[in-house]
């Protein structure tokens, strides 16, 4: 079968030679069971690339499945992908098979496969290299003949070198790569594509179908489509359904494409460049400047108390919130930090954020804390019930500061 009919068989619009090729390479490997990776951009049609090769290969009369790993929580993958037995965990009330077993004689593909925990890439590694594999919970070893076919958005060789993703695996999977590439990289089939989405969306609701004049066809190709696909489609549903013009200006386009530099959340690297912070050092900064604030705030309520200008039972009401504001700012702070226990996250140096003064004053007020206590209990001779009463907290929490703070 040549390129083209390929295309009218599983609806691929474009005329781009990167896609020609991408196209190409997936005909001639499809009649070999040789493990193809798919490498491309989130949004640019990765999932067609399977079928094809499933398609047109021997296979093409045995079953086939999509599995995203992505979306399989950590705890169920291994079950997903090879099954287990009865009792072999929580909830397993019986035998069941997975995907493997299931597709014996046909085409698994494992989209987002660096998505995979790196016990399960051992149990992949080894379907790979031998066909067998074991259930969770079972002793037996259980022969499979399945074709593999997996796909990617991330940059693997950086993920291996963060201890992310297997080297081995790697290798195993890319016997064959196949690159789609971004819309970005396919300027002549983005004003197809824009067609077509259009055409299928008037028929859709019913309405006439969408035109370009050349400003907007302009706009269209050199836009840089960070959502590839996925994106233009978007976009063209929005315009067929919100305006009543059928002929879209430049000056009508702009006004549903984002600015480029405000398209995608903006994650920073790990390592700072240019005067830049990593997302977990900002993280950082955001709670120290939270905690400073707190204790700026709660040192003017102490001032303004000790002058007379407010009550007492005022600051008892307020005193609970702000230890609650400490509470939650330590827990994420503590969050922090067993983030950095994991021995595949880099360290932060937080030489930058933290400020001795900060530390300081939270120790000032928990003495004020402790004082506040000790004077509650003696005032009502001892009887924690109504000292805590006084102080405006349960007098389980009463119990529990008691405790921590070791007042005698």
């Amino acid at each position: 079968m040549d390129i083209q009919s390929i295309k009218q068989r599983f609806g691929i619009i474009g005329h781009s030679p990167l896609l020609d090729r991408a196209i190409d390479i997936a005909r001639q490997v499809a009649g070999t069971d040789i493990t193809v990776l798919i490498n491309g951009e989130s949004g640019v049609g990765k999932e067609v690339f399977p079928q094809i090769i499933h398609n047109l290969s021997a296979r093409k009369h045995g079953p086939y499945i999509a599995v995203n790993c992505g979306a399989i929580p950590e705890g169920t993958i291994d079950s997903e992908l090879f099954g287990h037995e009865k009792g072999s965990f929580t909830g397993a009330h019986e035998s069941r098979k997975g995907y493997f077993e299931v597709v014996n004689g046909g085409t698994i593909f494992l989209d987002e496969v660096a998505e995979l925990p790196l016990s399960t890439q051992v149990r992949l590694l080894r379907v790979l290299e031998t066909g067998e594999f074991i259930k969770v919970g079972s002793s037996k070893v259980i022969k499979t003949d399945v074709r593999v076919v997996a796909a990617t958005n991330v940059d693997i060789p950086d993920a291996i070198s963060k201890g992310r993703f297997r080297q081995d695996l790697y290798y195993r999977l890319n016997t064959v790569p196949v690159f789609i590439p971004p819309l970005r990289e396919r300027k002549e089939d983005v004003v197809l594509l824009f067609r077509k989405f259009a055409a299928d969306f008037a028929e859709k609701y019913r309405m006439p179908a969408l035109e370009l004049d050349d400003s907007a066809r302009q706009m269209l190709m050199n836009y840089r489509w960070q959502g590839n696909i996925r994106q233009l489609k978007n976009i063209t549903e929005q315009i067929s359904i919100i305006e009543q013009s059928r002929l879209i200006t430049g000056a009508i386009l702009q006004k549903y494409l984002p600015s480029e530099n405000r398209d995608l959340p903006v994650l920073y690297g790990k390592e700072p460049q240019g005067g830049d912070f990593s997302e977990r050092e900002l993280l950082y900064k955001v709670l120290f400047d939270m905690k400073r604030d707190i204790n700026e705030l709660k040192k003017l309520v102490v001032d303004i108390i000790d002058q007379g200008e407010i009550s007492h039972e005022l600051k008892r009401e307020h005193q609970p919130i702000i230890t609650q504001l400490y509470k939650e700012i330590d827990k994420a702070g503590q969050r922090l930090h067993e983030e950095e226990a994991d021995p595949h996250t880099e360290p932060i140096v937080l030489d930058t954020f933290y400020a001795p003064e900060v530390m300081d004053e939270s120790l000032s007020l928990q003495k004020k804390e402790i004082d506040m206590i000790r004077k509650a209990i003696e005032k009502h001779g001892g009887k924690r019930k109504n000292a805590a009463k006084e102080l405006g907290i349960s007098e389980r929490t009463l119990y529990r500061k008691i405790k921590e703070y070791d007042i005698r």
